[in-house]
């Protein structure tokens, strides 16, 4: 599954239960273990999604996206309900949208989160009896889960991407970030919202709401306009854009002329345009545009504020880079236990992997004679969404057991 709609599964999921979890109280919140005033956190960007470390019951570390996105705390691997020795769970049914499908979960009740020198008591948690979202094998290390809203509406939450660290302050601090510009945010189902002004195809596209979401590793993603889904532009790519609880959902990747956040504008930006308008309206979903991810987030220190709601942004040295997208047209995946064995599970047609005859279930052994087992998939990401015509030698091994070297130029599509 691309990373970079991994929302939308997580979207589908999870719709279906934010009238039952917000029935049952789970909004709760974490706490300084002390009396400190702020505290620093560090995370991993891995494929352009925050990673960071947190205990379960005094169990752990394990690894969780950290996701304004979401409205819980989600455990997306159910081994952990045996490892955690957790009791007294619930079980839930998360109902499919007009196909008669169910989602089986469990919910559990007075878990102690920790992240850092912060803690949260006495939580409910959703763990997923099905890991659908397959985060492990996607971003190729465990893992666990996804914690989202209970974090951010404890404290003022600081991101800064370039250095890979979160500083946390109380809100009664009234802290205010130097140099930093005020975007102000709506809360609604525990996810933040801002208005934003896109250009399409020549049309300007004023007060759009936008999510915000750590958990999207796509710059924007346009859903629909006065009931009509966006339309991409002629030049696109047809993209599998993930798998939701109605099956795979396709879409198109192409290129927007800006977007305008605040007083910040973005110009010739990867978007995506996913086909699944119907599901978010028969959802019941709060009225949207579309959603906002980590790649135009991370050109930004970027500061949550839910108390005042409030976004504060400043630039960071990374501002102006072009905004570019794999060029390689592989879709690949890890396996466990090591998440190390790189394989091809998708080939885009006409791409670069295309015209090399890269084909799925491939397994990439090296690029650039450099062994796989030594480069992480953020790095495999960037390398291949770096420069149109840049070269690669693959070495790879198919199912059969045969291995070939392979040229892979990068081309770009969009």
């Amino acid at each position: 599954m691309p990373v970079s709609l991994l929302y939308i599964r997580k979207l589908l999921i999870l719709l279906a239960a934010v009238s039952l979890i917000a029935t049952r109280g789970f909004a709760q919140s974490f706490q300084f273990e002390d009396n400190r005033k702020q505290h620093t956190i560090g995370f991993r960007l891995v494929k352009n999604l925050i990673v960071v470390p947190m205990t379960i019951n005094g169990k752990g570390p394990f690894n969780f996206l950290l996701d304004t996105g979401i409205g819980v705390c989600l455990i997306t691997n159910p081994s952990l309900i045996d490892s955690l020795h957790l009791s007294g769970l619930r079980q839930m049914k998360i109902t499919g949208f007009g196909q008669g499908n169910e989602l089986s979960a469990s919910v559990a009740s007075g878990v102690t989160l920790r992240l850092g020198r912060t803690v949260a008591h006495s939580m409910n948690v959703i763990i997923l009896n099905e890991d659908l979202l397959e985060l492990s094998e996607t971003l190729g290390m465990p893992v666990h889960g996804l914690i989202g809203y209970d974090f951010f509406d404890s404290f003022m939450v600081e991101i800064r991407y370039s250095a890979q660290r979160i500083t946390l302050r109380r809100f009664s601090s009234g802290y205010i970030p130097e140099k930093s510009t005020a975007v102000p945010i709506s809360i609604e189902d525990k996810k933040p919202y801002i208005e934003s002004t896109v250009e399409l195809d020549g049309k300007v596209y004023t007060a759009l709401k936008m999510i915000v979401d750590t958990g999207a590793g796509h710059a924007v993603s346009l859903e629909s306009y006065d009931d009509k889904p966006f339309v991409a532009p002629k030049k696109y790519i047809e993209a599998n854009l993930g798998v939701g609880l109605l099956g795979p959902i396709h879409g198109q990747i192409s290129r927007i002329q800006s977007i305008k956040i605040g007083s910040y504008l973005f110009q010739n930006v990867v978007s995506s345009f996913p086909e699944f308008q119907e599901v978010i309206k028969r959802s019941g979903f709060p009225d949207r545009h579309g959603n906002l991810g980590n790649p135009i987030l991370k050109r930004f220190r970027v500061t949550f504020d839910y108390s005042r709601k409030k976004m504060y942004l400043r630039p960071a040295p990374n501002y102006k880079e072009p905004f570019e997208h794999d060029m390689s047209g592989l879709e690949l995946v890890t396996r466990a236990p090591d998440f190390k064995r790189i394989l091809v599970n998708r080939v885009e047609l006409n791409s670069a992997a295309d015209s090399a005859g890269l084909q799925i279930a491939d397994e990439i052994l090296s690029i650039n004679f450099r062994p796989v087992r030594e480069i992480n998939m953020e790095e495999i990401n960037s390398m291949f969404s770096s420069r149109a015509g840049r070269t690669f030698i693959l070495y790879v091994i198919n199912g059969e057991g045969d291995r070939r070297f392979v040229l892979l130029k990068l081309k770009r599509r969009i």
